[in-house]
């Protein structure tokens, strides 16, 4: 009977706990994270300027912001959730996806989705992440269907 009432209060500790709000990491100190897109590995920029927690769902962040490539600029909204986390003590590795829309703008408007991987140590000493990295990895299909590509990007 114990063991059961353990389970049960386990259970709902892991169930219902929330989620902290880590919408600012999105926002890699208002830079741009910076990779690749094509089979040529033509520069592709992409900046977050808004990110905020879904109040019903504290796993998933709506995001708003920009990308370009070449001198192609485009608005995209989207959203990235969060699937999986690990923690070592020194290091926590987040798992997730994403998805982001473009403003149909034309033949090089489209949408980018793939799987994101947010990487960070701890600095025991001073009780603040020392250092962080987060990877995007997935393509970018135009609207129209004719043009996908795989892309790459990080924060720097």
């Amino acid at each position: 009977m114990k063991k059961l009432l353990l389970f049960l209060v386990l259970f709902s500790v892991l169930t219902f706990a929330q989620m902290p709000d880590i919408s600012n990491v999105w926002l890699n100190n208002s830079k741009a994270y910076t990779g690749t897109i094509g089979t040529k590995d033509q520069e592709m920029k992409l900046k977050i300027e808004i990110s905020e927690q879904n109040r019903k769902n504290d796993q998933e962040y709506f995001v708003s912001g920009y990308t370009v490539v070449d001198k192609t600029y485009a608005k995209f909204e989207g959203k990235f959730i969060i699937t999986q986390y690990k923690d070592s003590g020194k290091k926590g590795v987040v798992y997730g996806t994403y998805d982001l829309a473009e403003e149909n703008k034309g033949r090089h408007s489209g949408t980018l989705k793939g799987k994101f991987v947010y990487t960070l140590r701890w600095d025991r000493e001073t009780e603040k992440i020392g250092s962080q990295e987060i990877v995007l990895d997935g393509s970018w299909k135009s609207y129209d269907g004719i043009m996908n590509f795989k892309t790459h990007l990080q924060n720097r």
